[in-house]
């Protein structure tokens, strides 16, 4: 399976491709998409969507893991990060890629051990995981590969529980009954 990991940014979006190969996890690409802080909005959402959509079709993965975007203090730097995240999951739905949204929480928690490491920590470990000789730089890149390694460690797991509760819910609503053999409702009459 391969996955590219997208850190949002509007300023600095982080990429990152790591692939899974015999049980192993490989790095196959990183980078970072910069827009132009002068420019308006709608030019450098365009010119995210343009260099993201490159990434996709060159990339072709099987999953695209984005950072689910969070409540900051500063109102300014979230909506940045929405309407990156937003681009990336409309490039997502449009590629007909799955995505997967993964907290910063949850991200550091699968490659440390701890939801509360520090971005030092989570760098050394993206290093070490993906048997690197250094760590990757930007920061940006290293983000958007641990939320790659996040979705390889935890989204299928994530995706089958999912799936239980989506069933279990349909068969309480009564939309899906549970079979019955002929023997169960033979037995049932005998009871009555």
């Amino acid at each position: 399976m391969r996955v590219l990991g997208v850190d949002p940014g509007l300023t600095r979006c982080g990429i990152g491709v790591v692939e899974k190969v015999n049980g192993k996890l490989h790095l196959v690409d990183l980078g970072v998409i910069q827009t132009d802080p002068g420019d308006d909005l709608a030019a450098r959402l365009l010119a995210l969507e343009a260099q993201l959509s490159t990434w996709i079709i060159r990339s072709k993965p099987d999953v695209i893991a984005i950072e689910r975007v969070f409540s900051q203090l500063n109102v300014k730097t979230a909506m940045a990060t929405g309407q990156a995240a937003g681009v990336a999951i409309l490039l997502a739905a449009k590629s007909g890629v799955p995505i997967a949204l993964h907290t910063p929480s949850e991200v550091k928690a699968a490659v440390t051990g701890s939801g509360r490491a520090d971005k030092k920590q989570v760098a050394l470990m993206v290093s070490k995981i993906l048997t690197l000789k250094e760590i990757p730089k930007p920061v940006d890149t290293t983000d958007a590969l641990a939320l790659a390694i996040c979705h390889h460690w935890r989204g299928s797991g994530n995706a089958r529980i999912a799936k239980a509760v989506a069933k279990s819910k349909q068969q309480r609503s009564g939309k899906i009954l549970p079979k019955i053999s002929a023997k169960s409702l033979a037995l049932g009459k005998k009871g009555k």
